[in-house]
């Protein structure tokens, strides 16, 4: 028995996939964003009938446009039951010295992506009486040095749910965000990526200033991939989200996302600051 149809962006790995085919094994209509042929055949050999790989690319209108016509044929009037918006990108940098390019992409892609791919598909998702989840991080809510562009982009996230959620409440339509902590996927290794680019192009000065402390980032993105919580724990946590009677409004995913939650609540800002600073070594 079918779920109902659900529409995940970015979910040609990592997380996305995950939770495309956790929620097509649990009996949904899973349409899948992805940006590549590759990733979209993958997805088909590894899940069942019901998914159905659609290329979207979050940051180009016409792209998201093409894809509401294609789900909207599909579905027609029963709409979609849920929109998960997972696809985003990692951007680091000490903020004195990174590129503004940089923090403009992070907003495009983990924030405006967002926005208007859900202006897009909120139609179908009231056709459908639909529930809206977006991906967030423990960076949407803990500013950790370094990851600037990264973490602003959350936080402006977060602002959007809960935004969102509260003009979208007269209807039925709610809003949940998803805070995982380290997941064990490909982004840390983007992340590590990220950070090599960064000690490629940043001058001699931010070497000197930063430099160890964005060798102790690059270690720790490398090792995240190793301790992280598997990508299925998040993917559980979108079908409770998705499914629940009384979903929750924010779910912290992950011992160390629940740690850090429970460490901001209680702890003083200025003994965070000076903690943060002291695991980065800056």
């Amino acid at each position: 028995m079918t779920q109902g149809a659900v529409l995940i962006t970015g979910a040609s790995s990592g997380i996305g996939k995950a939770c495309a085919l956790h929620l097509d094994e649990s009996g949904f209509r899973v349409f899948a964003g992805v940006r590549k042929p590759a990733d979209a055949q993958t997805l088909v050999r590894e899940a069942s009938s019901r998914l159905t790989p659609v290329f979207m690319d979050v940051t180009d209108g016409d792209s998201i446009a093409a894809a509401v016509g294609t789900i909207e044929s599909a579905v027609g009037e029963t709409g979609l039951v849920g929109l998960v918006n997972n696809a985003g990108i990692v951007s680091a940098g000490p903020m004195e010295f990174v590129h503004l390019e940089k923090v403009r992409q992070a907003i495009e892609v983990n924030v405006l992506g967002q926005i208007a791919v859900t202006q897009a598909f909120l139609p179908l998702l009231r056709g459908g009486q639909g529930r809206v989840v977006n991906m967030s991080s423990v960076s949407g809510f803990i500013a950790a040095q370094l990851v600037g562009p990264y973490t602003i982009s959350k936080f402006a996230l977060e602002a959007f749910s809960d935004v969102l959620r509260r003009e979208l409440l007269p209807w039925g339509i709610h809003v949940a965000i998803i805070e995982p902590g380290r997941i064990n996927t490909p982004i840390w290794e983007k992340s590590a990526s990220v950070a090599d680019d960064l000690m490629s192009y940043l001058p001699p000065r931010a070497h000197e200033l930063y430099g160890k402390a964005l060798k102790s980032f690059i270690d720790s993105s490398l090792e995240g991939k190793q301790v992280g919580t598997p990508p299925e724990t998040v993917a559980r946590a979108v079908a409770h989200a998705l499914t629940a009677r009384r979903p929750k409004i924010r779910y912290v995913v992950g011992r160390d996302a629940k740690i850090v939650a429970v460490f901001l609540k209680w702890i003083p800002t200025r003994w965070v600051d000076k903690l943060l600073v002291f695991q980065r070594g800056i």
